[in-house]
């Protein structure tokens, strides 16, 4: 079996009017996303995302990856992002950069879907040889909104969706951030899972006296509170709190991580499975980790492809340094819960929370099948 032919389909969806969303390093009126199709010369079909500028990394899926991967198996899924590194995929000065990286993943993400396919197997289990039935979602909410949306309102209704943990966006100034919080802890309950994130929107110094007002509300991690590039930001935070880091988001392929977990500057790495360099690239980053045992939970604010791919990851991740069923905290994953048509509409059967539980899918590969027709909706 061997890849025929490789499609980016830019899509976006555009918000109402008044509607924008989002946190601390602005709002957006649109969800937009790139999605890899391949296509083998049996018919079978795999699907990747590449969350980055649609236009931009279509262009580049098409003009640099589609001939570089027609014509292999998609086994060769496992060398891709060492091509792309050493220049033979996209040439040297660029493998390392955010939109050559977002495209690799796109493209290896659905060699993946496709050998799952071969092998009748669901990604999860050709990563790690292992079976997971589920993990625990929290609720992506409380965003900071355009019309200044009632706090609570998110959370009350993400509790009534069933969830039990959540994360929250604050960054705002010190009084907004204790209130917000408040809010969430209140309605949540005391023992659920509560994280927040700043988007790097704080200095080190406004940082620390905002996580350390925050203390009372036992916080299960805090998110990016300065900015990604602030390597030495991280270092001072992590000598003053007392509350879990955590980053990842912004942060492309390997290089990016390795600073990220040597140095301990987090205790949790967050790769996005729409632009951490792809599958493979995701499963070195988690062995990386476990070696200086940091944890791994993914970031998720994609479509349903990338969803699905970031559930699949996520359910291969090792127990490490806890034995089998012996871990004292669930295997947190994160469901935005913001309006995205292209995270639920795509879908034949969309992701769906049920008493508390999101299922992994067990079908092969990404698990999941793909609207094609709904997509011309959404399609640039």
């Amino acid at each position: 079996m061997a890849i025929r032919s490789v499609e980016a389909i830019p899509l976006t969806h555009t918000l109402q009017d008044g509607r924008s969303f989002g946190g601390t390093r602005g709002m957006t009126d649109s969800r937009s996303t790139t999605l890899v199709r391949i296509e083998t010369d049996d018919g079978t079909v795999g699907w990747g995302e590449a969350f980055a500028s649609p236009r931009a990394v279509a262009a580049l899926v098409e003009d640099v990856f589609a001939d570089a991967v027609v014509g292999l198996s998609p086994s060769a899924a496992e060398s891709l992002a060492e091509r792309v590194y050493t220049g033979d995929i996209g040439g040297y000065h660029v493998g390392r950069q955010a939109f050559t990286q977002c495209a690799l993943t796109g493209v290896e993400t659905a060699m993946w879907d496709v050998r799952g396919k071969q092998v009748g197997e669901p990604v999860h289990t050709l990563l790690s040889g292992q079976t997971t039935d589920s993990v625990v979602p929290y609720a992506s909410t409380m965003y900071i909104t355009e019309w200044d949306q009632d706090p609570a309102e998110p959370m009350e209704e993400a509790k009534s969706e069933g969830f039990t943990a959540a994360k929250i966006k604050i960054g705002r100034n010190l009084e907004d951030d204790y209130r917000r919080v408040s809010v969430a802890r209140e309605i949540l309950g005391d023992d659920a899972h509560l994280m927040v994130d700043y988007n790097g929107n704080y200095t080190p110094r406004q940082a620390i006296k905002s996580i350390q007002a925050l203390s009372e509300f036992d916080l299960t991690w805090v998110e990016e509170p300065v900015p990604p590039e602030n390597v030495s930001g991280y270092r001072e935070i992590k000598r003053h709190v007392d509350v879990p880091l955590a980053a990842g988001e912004a942060h492309f392929g390997r290089f990016d991580f390795k600073e990220l977990i040597d140095e301990r500057l987090v205790d949790i790495i967050q790769p996005n499975l729409g632009q951490c360099g792809g599958f493979s690239e995701a499963r070195f980053l988690a062995k990386l980790a476990a070696t200086e045992n940091v944890l791994v939970r993914p970031h998720v604010w994609n479509s349903g492809v990338g969803t699905a791919a970031a559930l699949q990851f996520a359910a291969s991740l090792p127990d490490y340094p806890h034995a089998p069923d012996m871990a004292p905290e669930p295997l947190l994953f994160e469901f935005d819960r913001s309006e995205n048509p292209l995270r639920q509409d795509i879908l034949e059967t969309p992701f769906d929370i049920d008493d508390g539980i999101l299922s992994v899918p067990q079908k092969p590969g990404l698990g999941i099948s793909v609207d094609e027709d709904r997509l011309e909706e959404y399609r640039i």
